[in-house]
């Protein structure tokens, strides 16, 4: 019999303005920024230290509580071009149905414009699945609140 070992993961995203995206997705799900490495008392000290000429080229969100993946956002020279392959599901409707879901998908749409979001569209309930609420991040990376 062979063990197989859990390994954690962390989501990476391209995007133009890394700071700008990472405080986006924090507000969103409640996530924080990780501690500075040893010896520097903020993130901007340590910066400062690392790269004082090209300031913002990364940030980082985590879970504090631990249990999502670490979230990181390094900056690309391009620009997005194309539907992504890979999207967050943020998970806000979940056991609701019919109205009652969309009354949540909706209001919590409404707080996520608030903090830069679009709405994209509105895939509504078929026979086999729940509405969902298609949204874009602060650089047009599509999301879903489920």
């Amino acid at each position: 019999m062979t063990t197989s070992q859990v390994r954690q993961v962390q989501v990476t995203f391209d995007c133009a303005e890394p700071v700008r995206v990472a405080r986006f997705w924090c507000a969103v799900l409640g996530y924080v920024w990780p501690a500075p490495p040893d010896g520097f008392e903020d993130w901007d000290a340590y910066e400062r230290a690392s790269s004082p000429d090209d300031p913002g080229v990364w940030a980082a969100c985590v879970d504090p509580n631990g249990v999502g993946p670490r979230l990181f956002f390094q900056r690309a020279p391009e620009g997005k071009v194309v539907k992504n392959r890979v999207h967050l599901d943020v998970r806000v409707g979940t056991g609701l149905v019919g109205e009652e879901r969309l009354a949540v998908l909706n209001a919590e749409g409404d707080r996520l414009e608030a903090l830069g979001a679009s709405r994209f569209q509105l895939l509504p309930a078929n026979e086999e699945d729940e509405s969902v609420l298609v949204m874009q991040d602060v650089e047009g990376n599509e999301f879903c609140l489920d």
